[in-house]
């Protein structure tokens, strides 16, 4: 049995470039950047960084090509795959790249911004009392539940 699968989870390294296949099918290609940290021999901490290219096909590129940028965090998953061709001066080419079947966008940058230190720490705890007490709108209520440990069966 063989087993072709990847799957990747870092940052990208440049924008998503989107582009069209002569038969209309959306392709989004990407560079993402993964990185892995040790200590050798010595006890000194090395760090790698490795780049790999992401190629992505259909409705999931034109979402990928819109919402990712340089930088944004993602898991690819999917197939290696290497294709060959012959460059301009008669040399043969080669380039692997995951194909992925699957995109999974990481957390935006945005929202791990840090808050704004223009507040006090006074008006903070007020305003979490507050939107505890009142949840947004369109909110899920879940009641509240006091669980007794001796009644677990295991």
């Amino acid at each position: 049995m063989y087993f072709n699968r990847a799957i990747i989870i870092g940052n990208l390294t440049r924008d998503p470039e989107l582009r069209s296949l002569p038969s209309g099918v959306q392709v989004t290609t990407m560079g993402v950047a993964t990185n892995r940290v040790w200590k050798d021999k010595s006890g000194a901490r090395q760090e790698s960084t490795d780049y790999h290219n992401i190629v992505v096909f259909g409705r999931q590129a034109e979402t990928t090509a819109q919402y990712l940028r340089k930088g944004s965090s993602v898991l690819a998953e999917g197939r290696m795959q290497t294709r060959s061709w012959e460059a301009a001066d008669g040399t043969k080419k080669y380039r692997t790249e995951v194909v992925a079947d699957r995109i999974q966008f990481g957390p935006r940058r945005d929202a791990l911004a840090p808050v704004a230190a223009a507040s006090t720490a006074k008006e903070d705890l007020s305003a979490e009392a507050d939107s505890r007490e009142t949840p947004p709108e369109g909110a899920i209520e879940y009641p509240e539940e006091n669980v007794n440990i001796d009644d677990i069966p295991f």
